[in-house]
């Protein structure tokens, strides 16, 4: 049986549609929107107006709480630093300071971690608007038998831990951990 040439130049553009392959590695969806919330790792800059020694940068713990002189822990796992500030002010105005006045900002980020076929893996200072390119090089860029397209990105949302693959201009955030692999030839 014979097709009908018409038949096949309209069915040729469908057969090639449905072999086609975007190129690209697929991306998965994240948060990229919304303020910064602070986890164990992050140092915090607390300015206590009107009072020199409360002043001062401090590092979320382990457990997710800032400690301050005075008031002790205060949580900050998965706040915003506007909501840390906030938590201070209350703790400070309760007994201890009258109408305290305070701003809580990001000093320095948690670490990202890059780990597969770059230079130097391993733990690495977080830089605000990164992406897997930046962070590859900031690895020491690729070694030679690196997957030179796209980056697999693990990162807690919540209390799961997602996976993806990305490509290089994918942002990254601060403890996100990025994997390199190698290409096969």
């Amino acid at each position: 049986m014979r097709v009908p040439r018409f038949l096949l130049v309209l069915l040729l553009p469908l057969l090639l549609a449905a072999c086609a392959h975007a190129g690209g590695p697929a991306t998965y969806l994240v948060e990229q929107t919304g303020p910064y919330r602070l986890d164990s790792g992050d140092v915090v800059r607390v300015t206590v107006y009107g009072d020199a020694n409360l002043t001062n940068t401090y590092r979320v713990d382990d457990s997710g709480a800032i400690a301050l002189p005075l008031v002790g822990a205060i949580p900050a796992r998965g706040l915003t630093a506007e909501v840390v500030g906030s938590r201070i002010t209350a703790a400070l105005a309760n007994g201890f300071m009258r109408n305290p006045n305070v701003a809580v900002e990001v000093a320095e980020y948690r670490p990202f971690f890059i780990q597969g076929a770059v230079a130097s893996p391993g733990a690495l200072p977080y830089v605000y608007g990164m992406t897997a390119r930046a962070a590859i090089s900031a690895a020491g860029g690729f070694t030679e038998v690196a997957n030179r397209d796209s980056a697999v990105i693990y990162r807690r949302q919540g209390s799961d831990m997602v996976r993806g693959s990305v490509g290089l201009d994918f942002p990254i955030l601060p403890g996100d951990t990025i994997v390199i692999s190698e290409r096969w030839l």
